[in-house]
């Protein structure tokens, strides 16, 4: 498809125009700084029937027949048709309750911004930003079509999409590259695709994919018993225990110098699962999907094997990474190869439990002791199972992952994730808690406005928002700095160093550069 320039505003007819009575009060903080501003999460929406074209250009009418059933029907983490079931279905087949209402409808302006890529352009000032990373809304979800062929044109239609519309504003604004990992090979050929072909320079991968459980695959074939697919799956998270090698496919992320984010859900996992209650199920999911990929990857020894790889996590904020690297290093000082030692059985000392019950035990219990060895062997009968062989080759979970010392840790951790922080997220001062985390480091939060959804009622506030914790001693000014600009450039041009090459980033940093 040729996808023609902009209309110049001249040649467009008259029409109500919309204009700020006065500076956005994010706008008045970016007036303050002496630094760019980089959101690396504003959310954008297709405009359906341009979309539907770029579908039927790449798969034809039949996909776009099949794209507009799923629509319908629903498909993706949680495609359970919610909505077309009543409230006892619901409860019946515990279908957890699917998002709804998430764009800013009221604020119609906003609306209209984040569909219209020339408008988004024209406001993106007005957030007080200098440069967004786009996650167009098909997008996001794209990556969990199940279907095969469907997923793939989709993927390729929305991507060209994209990368047609938002190339005339590519001083301000980069759509991601929606990316499939349902197999290595998959994700290869669209990451080259949309890298060598499109011009795209952000990569966005699913965080998890639900895979059929094998043994219940077969015994209960898709074919005959449909409606039990969705309850016999497990999480595949690319790492730990997946279902394929995925190093080919990291090792060219690198290669192409790609900085690599994930947007994916945690609801309908246990505890977010309720068939009535969409707050209930959102609250903390983006975390709980963030953790489990990141846990994944360091587990399986991938950030110690590609230690290049970045690997943004969106929307989580950054509570849940002080949290997982404080407990990696917790862990590890406890069940880590020095130490799980301690817990060896045959390390028990029998002769010293049985002196020790002789002398504190009660009468009952001193009536059924019994002799040293049967002590040890049935007086802790909720422990049994650590009676039980080990494969002594196996016991160290942190093996993969190279750990010999805390700084391991650190060094296989920290450099490659980054924590995408929603503007009024107070929990981000977590990652700037030396004190706190492990070896006094910070982690890289990096701010990610969310602005296009329902958690921003008014784009022209998110700045504001943030720079609000600095004013109540959340964060430093150095802190913002560092969520606004320094870890959100180093995340882009760390990876790829022509990233911010003829932006507007790059502009305000030569001028800089000049004045000095």
């Amino acid at each position: 498809m040729t996808f023609s320039s902009p209309t110049p505003r001249s040649s467009r007819p008259s029409g109500r125009r919309i204009s700020p009575a006065e500076r956005s009060p994010s706008a008045k903080i970016r007036d303050l700084l002496d630094h760019p501003v980089i959101d690396t999460d504003l959310h954008t929406v297709e405009y359906g029937p341009l979309v539907e074209a770029y579908i039927d250009d790449i798969g034809g009418a039949r996909a776009v027949d099949a794209w507009r059933a799923a629509l319908v029907r629903g498909f993706g983490q949680l495609g359970n048709d919610w909505y077309a079931l009543t409230p006892d279905e619901r409860r019946d087949r515990a279908a957890p309750r699917p998002p709804w209402w998430a764009l800013p409808s009221e604020n119609t302006l906003d609306l209209a911004t984040v569909s219209i890529p020339r408008l988004l352009h024209e406001r993106l000032g007005e957030s007080g930003t200098d440069f967004a990373v786009l996650y167009p809304n098909i997008s996001t979800f794209a990556v969990h079509i199940g279907d095969p062929e469907l997923r793939r044109v989709i993927i390729r239609a929305v991507n060209t999409y994209n990368a047609d519309v938002f190339r005339p504003y590519a001083d301000r604004l980069t759509p991601v590259a929606a990316i499939p990992l349902h197999t290595p090979e998959e994700g290869i050929e669209e990451l080259e695709f949309a890298v060598n072909t499109l011009g795209l320079k952000v990569a966005l991968i699913p965080g998890n994919l639900r895979r059929p459980i094998p043994e219940l695959a077969r015994r209960y074939p898709r074919d005959a018993f449909p409606d039990l697919v969705r309850y016999t799956t497990w999480l595949d998270t690319f790492g730990v225990d997946s279902a394929h090698d995925y190093d080919p496919f990291w090792a060219k992320a690198v290669e192409l110098k790609v900085p690599l984010t994930t947007h994916s859900i945690g609801m309908g996992w246990t505890s977010r699962s309720s068939w009535s209650n969409y707050m209930y199920n959102h609250i903390g999911h983006f975390a709980s999907a963030s953790e489990a990929l990141a846990k994944s990857l360091f587990f399986a020894g991938v950030t110690r094997r590609f230690p290049d790889l970045r690997l943004g996590l969106l929307e989580g904020g950054a509570g849940f990474a002080s949290s997982l690297y404080a407990d990696l290093v917790g862990h590890w000082e406890k069940r880590g190869a020095p130490f799980i030692g301690r817990y060896d059985p045959d390390r028990l000392d029998a002769d010293l439990l049985h002196d020790l019950y002789l002398l504190h035990a009660d009468g009952p219990v001193l009536e059924r002791l019994g002799s040293a060895q049967d002590l040890a062997e049935v007086a802790f009968g909720a422990n049994q199972a650590r009676r039980i062989p080990q494969d002594r080759n196996a016991l160290d979970d942190f093996a993969a992952a190279g750990i010999e010392r805390i700084e391991d840790i650190r060094d296989r951790f920290v450099p490659n994730f980054y924590f995408g922080s929603e503007a009024d997220d107070p929990t981000v001062a977590h990652a700037f808690n030396t004190r706190v985390n492990p070896l006094g480091v910070e982690l890289n939060a990096f701010w990610a406005s969310d602005s296009g959804h329902w958690d921003v009622p008014d784009l022209r506030l998110v700045l504001a928002e943030t720079w609000d914790l600095v004013e109540r001693g959340t964060l430093t000014e150095a802190n913002f700095r560092s969520l606004v600009f320094e870890n959100p450039y180093r995340f882009y041009a760390g990876t790829n160093p022509a990233f911010f090459r003829g932006t507007a980033v790059e502009e305000v940093l030569n001028r800089q550069a000049a004045a000095e």
